[in-house]
């Protein structure tokens, strides 16, 4: 069916009270900009606690632009929807129903109900009227069709107001918070499983995203640095553009792997890391940093690690795959499309330098004592990565 306009419901947005404007323009602002990738010419508009895409050229993409509403954080669901005249008489109304219960369900046999709402009261039939006439229509024109006011296949919902909106299909959103509504946090953003899933699922709760990303050359190899790239490319398909920081890590990494116990070697790295990536987020303007940590997954995520590392942060660290194991953070890596990248066989600085038999239970002062070791070269070693950053502006490609 050539839908020409499509309803896009919302959740949380809807309990923002006096506030709920700033919501829905950002909410919007996403859908415009997401829209951009997909063929076609699209409008954007508002109508009292209603946001409304409509086709404006004559041909467009249908699964184009569904796949572009469905990057959009905030859609609770998308409604495709055949749109008549507020004044249109109640047998154009019959009429455009009719059309669009045969060319959404065909034939088949399908339970339904009708569902009227009037948010305009002048028109001429209640809801009751409507609903009643309109069921009566659907039984005598489809055989196979019967009422079920329970629990039907198919609410067919009638919505009158400036318009006349007419759906069934809801097709459901990825909900959360419109992007750009809680601020900006940077994401510590390796080639793994991880890193991705918890940067989609802060964005979902309307954080922006700037990515740092370790780089230690010659010991990992300039395809890990496109592989955490490519990464970025399909997480920018729902948090919008990325700022993607490499460091070179490689001097830092070698201090430490020289001068330290080797059972720290990943908890000092990581400390280290954190460091860097908390300087640049201060320097991006971002409010928190992102891991992709899960307790017990590895040895530098028990408890004991994640207060090691904690410690050297003023910046509040968000870690949203705390308590997720590792079969259920995969399931969101295939939902979003970064599972078959992050498996990619590009290691990267983290797996080159793991030590053998690395401590799972760090003491911070332990920790803090072994770092005197690396002193008073790795100040001047951190200041030089961090002034010689590579920014990479990273944008999800039109129709990609």
């Amino acid at each position: 069916m050539d839908y020409q306009a499509f309803l896009i419901k919302y959740a949380e947005i809807g309990t923002k009270g006096k506030n709920r404007y700033v919501f829905e323009d950002a909410l919007a602002k996403d859908i415009r900009m997401k829209l951009q990738r997909a063929t076609g010419d699209y409008y954007v508009a508002r109508e009292r606690g209603r946001i409304y895409v409509h086709v404006k050229s004559e041909t467009y993409d249908y699964e184009e632009c569904i796949d572009a509403l469905l990057h959009v954080f905030g859609i609770a669901g998308i409604a495709p929807m055949v749109q008549i005249p507020y004044s249109a008489e109640y047998a154009d109304l019959e009429k455009a129903v009719l059309s669009y219960f045969r060319a959404a369900y065909r034939d088949s046999p399908v339970s339904f109900k009708v569902e009227s709402r009037r948010a305009e009261k002048s028109y001429p039939m209640t809801s009751p009227e409507i609903e009643m006439e309109l069921g009566h229509s659907i039984l005598e024109n489809f055989p196979n069709a019967r009422v079920d006011v329970h629990n039907p296949d198919v609410k067919l919902r009638i919505e009158i107001r400036q318009f006349i909106n007419i759906y069934g299909k809801i097709i459901p959103g990825l909900f959360g918070m419109p992007l750009g509504t809680n601020g900006k946090a940077m994401l510590l953003l390796s080639g793994g499983i991880d890193s991705p899933v918890a940067g989609f699922k802060v964005a979902k709760r309307g954080a922006l995203i700037d990515a740092t990303y370790f780089h230690a050359p010659p010991y990992t190899s300039e395809r890990a640095k496109i592989k955490v790239m490519d990464l970025a490319r399909q997480l920018a398909g729902y948090t919008g553009p990325i700022m993607l920081h490499v460091v070179n890590f490689t001097e830092i990494q070698l201090a430490i792997y020289d001068r330290c116990p080797h059972d720290e070697l990943t908890i000092i790295m990581r400390r280290y890391m954190m460091r860097i990536a908390e300087a640049l987020a201060y320097k991006n303007k971002c409010i928190g940093l992102i891991t992709g940590e899960s307790i017990g997954q590895v040895a530098s995520q028990t408890l004991q690690s994640l207060v090691c590392t904690n410690e050297v942060c003023t910046l509040p660290v968000y870690r949203p795959l705390i308590a997720f194991d590792k079969q259920e953070i995969v399931d969101v890596a295939e939902q979003i499309g970064t599972y078959e990248t992050s498996i990619e066989p590009y290691e990267d600085c983290c797996t080159i330098f793991v030590a053998k038999h690395p401590v799972t239970k760090p003491i911070v002062e332990k920790i803090r004592k072994s770092e005197e070791r690396l002193f008073p070269e790795i100040d001047a070693m951190v200041e030089k990565a961090i002034n010689e950053v590579e920014s990479i502006l990273i944008r999800k490609e039109k129709n990609a």
